[in-house]
């Protein structure tokens, strides 16, 4: 038989960089990638807060220096004071967001006049606790991500849904020093009013009751002791209103103005905005001395 005509192996055309084992384009991104990281060397030296933490999963540790207790895992010289009272609870009018309006900084007061109710939408509401910039944040970047969620899907989001938007937001930040205590409060179209708390751990729980902040214990208090859900919409907000009013009263990080709201099926509409030393020297030391007790 005639021999075979020998064959010129062309493999190489398939994988070249392998068969002459180069790869400018590898060679190029690891000389784009040393000039980056030697570019932002001395900007994280300058802003050490660009640092993220060395843990993988290392969460805010609880730490014992002079009550100021929660502490970033980021920089530890941020210490967080938390200073505020907000509380929300269902009824069968919808729902009632109440809060203060005191920023406090430890001992120091900056700001008597903070709204920490941050509107979402005309359905939906949230509020505020713990660091005032986190949450003023992340509740407005929530709000145009529940507006880009009605404008593809054509209907407004659900109260559930947009709480786990926040959750899965604030649960990838873990351990890079946030710090927020927050209610989502709204009615959905199809299963009415809801309440969740989303916390900067990542917690997220439903609920019909919830108060935050360093006030809460004495708000829960005063709801323990008069919450039902069949309140008239008028009792509701007195109930909400006083149990600000106690919280303000006795917790020194909690204070000026009380504002109240209420959710209901058309949407949602603040029911009552005061000074809180105005209700203590006014209606309430009225009540008090008519009962006898001044």
């Amino acid at each position: 038989p005639p021999p075979k005509s020998p064959t010129m192996d062309l493999s190489f055309f398939n994988d070249p960089h392998s068969h002459f084992g180069t790869n400018p384009r590898q060679e190029l991104q690891k000389k784009e990638l040393e000039e980056y990281h030697a570019a932002m060397e001395p900007m994280t030296a300058r802003f050490p807060l660009l640092k993220a933490p060395t843990g993988v999963n290392r969460l805010p540790t609880l730490t014992s220096k002079g009550g100021q207790r929660y502490v970033s895992e980021a920089d530890s010289n941020i210490k967080f004071s938390h200073g505020t009272t907000t509380l929300a609870f269902l009824f069968k009018g919808g729902v009632l967001v109440a809060v203060d309006s005191r920023a406090s900084m430890g001992s120091y007061i900056g700001s008597g006049t903070v709204k920490k109710v941050i509107p979402i939408s005309k359905y939906l509401i949230g509020t505020m606790a713990g660091g005032a910039a986190d949450c003023s944040f992340w509740e407005r970047n929530l709000a145009m991500q529940c507006r880009l969620h009605e404008l593809r899907e054509g209907k407004r989001i659900s109260v559930a849904a947009a709480s786990k938007l926040l959750g899965n937001i604030v649960f990838q930040y873990r351990g890079y020093g946030l710090s927020m205590g927050t209610m989502m409060a709204g009615v959905d179209e199809k299963k009415g009013p809801g309440l969740f708390y989303v916390d900067s751990d990542g917690t997220r729980l439903k609920g019909n009751l919830f108060s935050v902040g360093s006030g809460a214990t004495y708000a829960y208090g005063i709801l323990d002791s008069a919450y039902k859900y069949d309140l008239e919409e008028k009792e509701a907000v007195e109930l909400g209103k006083r149990a600000i009013y106690h919280a303000t009263h006795r917790d020194a990080y909690s204070g000026g103005t009380i504002n109240v709201f209420v959710i209901r099926n058309t949407g949602w509409e603040q029911m009552y905005k005061g000074d809180m030393n105005e209700l203590h020297y006014g209606q309430y030391m009225q009540e008090a001395a008519a009962e006898g007790k001044l």
